[in-house]
C-alpha cells in the first residue's frame, strides 16, 4: 500500500521512477571515438549475435550458423527453421543456440534439438541470451511473456516487467525458473560472484546469489545511461556489456505519458516511434529532440542520441571501469553482441550490419 501510494507521488512530483533526468554521460561513461574508429572486419546483414569458444568465433545471422574464418569471410554449418537469436560457446558440449526466440538446439558438428522446454509451466517466448553453467545446464534471459526480441521498443513503451530468467538441464524434469517479473532481460552471465542480468527498462544490472540459493536479485549497477543488453566475460573475471542504445529526455518524457503512447503505437509506423532504436538519419519522417537538428548539414557529437554505439567495461566485482563509444554523429551503432577473441574485442553493430573488432592492447593503451 505505501508502495502505491508513493509511486503516485513521485508521477505527481517527477521525481524517482517518474523523474526525466537522464544521468551524464560522464565518469566511466566518458564519450570516446573507439567504436567508430574500430576495424570492419565483415558485413552482417541480419546479424544477432556472436560467441567465443576458445578457437572459433561463431556468428548467427537470421536463420544461419556460421564460425569466421581468417580472411574474414564465413563458413556456414547450419541452417535453421527459423532466424536464432542468441548462440552460446558450452565447454565440451558445442555452441547452444536460440531458434525462433523459443526453442534451444546444440551444434557439434550436427544439431540437436532440446525439445520444447516449459520452465514453470510457460514455454519461452522470447530467448534473447544464453550462459553456460559449471555443472552443464543452461541459464536462459527470456527477455518477456508478452513482445518477441524484434518488438523490444513496444515492450519498453509498454513499461514491460514479464521478463525472466530461467534453468535448463539435460533432463527436462529439472528445468526451473529462478526469477520473474523483471523489466526485460536483454543479458545473463555467470560471473565469479554469481548470476548477472541485465534489466533494461531498469537501467541497471543484477545478481543472483545461487551458491546460496538466493533468488532476489541484488543491484550491482543501477542509473546506467543507456540501455543494458548481453554481457560476455573478460580475461580477469569482469565483463563487456553491450548497451545497445543510449537513453533521452524525450523518451523518458513519453514514456509518463500513457495516452499519448497508445495514441502514438496505434497511429505511427514504429520506425518513427519516439523510442530509442539502433540505428538513425535513414529518413527524415525520423522524431528529433531539439539538439539533434543539424547545424551546417552536420550532426552534432553530443546532440541527443536516438542511436548510440556504446559497450561498457566491468570490474569483477560488476563496477564500471570505463566505455567505448560511437557518439550520435556516428555509424557503427547498435552493438548487440562484443566478446573477447584472437586479442581483440569483436563487436557486432545491428544499426551498422558490420562485424567490428579494436585490439585489446588499444584499449588498455587508451584508459590505462
Amino acid at each position: 500500500m505505501i508502495s502505491f501510494f508513493t509511486e503516485g507521488l513521485n508521477r505527481l512530483v517527477g521525481r524517482g521512477d517518474a523523474a526525466i533526468t537522464v544521468p551524464p554521460m560522464d565518469g566511466p561513461f566518458r564519450a570516446n571515438n573507439i567504436i567508430e574508429d574500430a576495424e570492419v572486419v565483415t558485413e552482417l546483414s541480419d546479424g544477432v549475435d556472436i560467441a567465443f569458444d576458445g578457437s572459433k568465433l561463431w556468428l548467427a545471422q537470421g536463420n544461419e550458423l556460421s564460425f569466421l574464418l581468417p580472411d574474414g569471410k564465413r563458413q556456414i554449418c547450419a541452417m535453421f527453421d527459423g532466424p536464432l537469436t542468441a548462440i552460446a560457446a558450452v565447454p565440451n558440449v558445442g555452441i547452444a543456440v536460440a531458434v525462433n526466440a523459443r526453442d534451444i538446439s546444440i551444434y557439434n558438428g550436427k544439431v540437436e534439438s532440446l525439445g520444447h522446454r516449459t520452465p514453470a509451466g510457460k514455454p519461452f517466448y522470447s530467448i534473447t541470451s544464453i550462459s553456460p553453467a559449471s555443472d552443464g545446464s543452461l541459464y536462459v534471459a527470456d527477455a518477456s511473456r508478452k513482445n518477441r526480441p524484434d518488438a523490444w521498443t513496444r515492450d519498453l513503451l509498454e513499461h514491460g516487467k514479464t521478463g525472466r530468467v530461467c534453468q535448463v538441464f539435460t533432463d527436462s524434469t529439472l528445468d526451473k525458473q529462478l526469477i520473474s517479473g523483471l523489466r526485460y532481460v536483454a543479458g545473463v552471465m555467470v560471473a565469479d560472484n554469481g548470476l548477472w542480468i541485465s534489466e533494461s527498462w531498469a537501467h541497471q544490472i543484477v545478481s543472483v546469489d545461487l551458491a546460496a540459493f538466493k533468488t532476489q536479485p541484488a543491484q550491482i549497477t543501477a542509473r546506467l545511461p543507456a540501455y543494458a543488453g548481453r554481457m560476455s566475460a573478460t580475461s580477469d573475471g569482469g565483463a563487456w556489456v553491450c548497451m545497445f542504445s543510449a537513453r533521452r529526455r524525450l523518451v523518458e518524457l513519453v514514456l509518463r505519458e500513457r495516452r499519448f503512447r497508445r495514441l502514438m503505437m496505434q497511429e505511427v509506423d514504429p520506425r518513427y516511434w519516439i523510442a530509442p532504436m539502433l540505428s538513425s538519419g535513414n529518413s527524415f519522417q525520423e522524431p528529433l529532440q531539439g539538439g539533434n537538428v543539424k547545424s551546417m548539414g552536420i550532426s552534432k557529437p553530443w546532440a541527443p542520441p536516438r542511436s548510440y554505439g556504446l559497450v561498457l567495461r566491468l570490474d569483477p566485482h560488476g563496477q564500471p571501469l570505463y566505455s567505448l563509444h560511437s557518439r550520435t554523429d556516428g555509424r557503427h551503432h547498435g552493438i548487440v553482441s562484443a566478446v573477447e577473441a584472437y586479442g581483440a574485442l569483436y563487436m557486432l553493430s545491428k544499426g551498422a550490419n558490420l562485424l567490428l573488432k579494436v585490439r585489446l592492447s588499444e584499449i588498455e593503451e587508451h584508459f590505462l
